[in-house]
């Protein structure tokens, strides 16, 4: 295999008889170039986008979530709490209840979701890094106090530094009848907001945090509860605790990770990316076309060269395997160079972030396009550049055969 390398390595970096040959030949190094360097980028991108929303979101969903299989609620009693605060990297355990309440501050009104939490749940939550506004308290001197996503206090107009003010909560009565007043359809229980916090839009706009106690008050809850979520320790693996959890809470409880709470999200983010990597892929191998045409002028510019050969003993076999290394060759410079300037835009962006989301100022969470480069993309890409290429080389090499049908014979040139 030596010497149909040093050959086509040859023909690679020589000057052609004709000029055309050459320009083209740059051009497809150009276009691989552009193109592996261009699927690097946005996948990177990607991944960068990726890793925000995840790190925003497990600032707010907990590491391990335990709910019931059936129904909304169940009682505390039946969830196994000290044979699960056992397990070795298990740090705390949030009793939890979710519903929908109407909430009223001033004339303004919105339908929100109460998540009312427990004590320990200011311990190990991510949620004071996303705080927009006031701090991270739910209890002060037996006075319950709100957190309130950025959505609901904007629909609410909510003022954080308005103490004479409380948000007005209102839910359905449980175990009386409407009478003939309907006011008495509803329990009503007033809350002061100490904070204020920004995750994502699907959260800002519809929770807000409040005690346990409070909740189970406006609600009318005894010994019900809606979910536990579990915080673990940084060394813990998560799969082996779940599927403990999963067998002591048995099969009237799911428990999910993270990554399955948000199952849907996750899922459209991979597809996403995955269909950009085949629609870039599927413009690479247009590009990789000029492979084709430059294969095929290098075959008929080295008509002499071929005949030379064969006069000195070379097979069939051999001059194909120097046209399919050029070809090849052709590709691999390519998709190297494009790798190597994939990489350099990435660390550009990553340390000086050149490209800005908001150029003029605005509320997103960072300034500059994330990016995130990933082992995997680089052997992916460089594969599939690889493939394309052998593709493209192989198609003129086809056209030897007939070469080696004419009659090529030194005496005609």
């Amino acid at each position: 295999m030596k010497l149909p390398l040093f050959i086509a390595w040859r023909y690679l970096k020589s000057k052609k008889s004709h000029n055309v040959i050459n320009y083209i030949s740059g051009i497809s190094v150009a276009g691989v170039t552009i193109g592996t360097m261009a699927l690097i980028v946005v996948l990177s991108v990607f991944n960068g986008f990726e890793s925000l929303v995840v790190s925003l979101f497990n600032s707010f969903d907990p590491q391990i979530k335990v709910s019931p299989v059936r129904g909304k609620t169940f009682e505390a009693d039946s969830y196994p709490w000290a044979e699960i605060s056992a397990l070795k990297g298990v740090q705390h355990q949030t009793a939890v209840i979710e519903e929908k309440a109407l909430l009223r501050y001033g004339k303004a009104q919105f339908l929100a979701t109460l998540k009312g939490v427990d004590s320990s749940y200011t311990e190990w939550t991510g949620l004071d890094t996303m705080l927009t506004a006031g701090s991270l308290i739910l209890e002060f001197k037996d006075q319950p106090f709100a957190i309130v996503g950025q959505g609901v206090a904007y629909y609410l107009g909510l003022n954080p530094d308005d103490y004479n003010s409380f948000i007005e909560a209102y839910a359905p009565r449980r175990t009386s009848s409407i009478g003939a007043n309907p006011e008495n359809a509803f329990n009503r229980s007033d809350i002061r907001a100490s904070g204020i916090f920004s995750v994502q839009q699907d959260f800002d706009t519809k929770y807000v945090i409040v005690p346990l106690d409070f909740m189970k008050e406006l609600f009318e809850y005894n010994n019900e509860l809606t979910s536990i979520e579990l915080s673990l320790e940084p060394t813990a693996d998560t799969e082996a605790l779940q599927e403990k959890i999963s067998h002591i809470a048995g099969t009237e409880f799911q428990v999910k990770n993270r990554l399955q709470q948000q199952e849907t999200l996750y899922r459209i983010m991979h597809s996403e990316k995955w269909a950009i990597f085949l629609i870039l892929s599927f413009i690479l191998l247009i590009a990789t076309f000029n492979v084709i045409g430059t294969l095929s002028m290098l075959v008929l510019d080295k008509k002499k060269d071929i005949a030379v050969l064969r006069s000195l003993g070379a097979g069939s076999r051999l001059i194909r395997a120097i046209f399919l290394t050029e070809g090849l060759l052709v590709s691999l410079s390519g998709a190297l160079a494009g790798l190597l300037l994939g990489a350099m835009i990435c660390v550009l962006q990553q340390q000086f972030g050149i490209v800005k989301i908001n150029a003029e100022g605005g509320s997103f969470l960072i300034n500059a396009y994330p990016v995130l480069m990933k082992f995997t993309d680089f052997l992916y890409v460089f594969l599939t550049v690889s493939c394309i290429g052998l593709i493209a080389a192989v198609i003129p090499v086809l056209s030897l055969n007939r070469i080696n049908h004419e009659r090529i014979s030194l005496s005609s040139y």
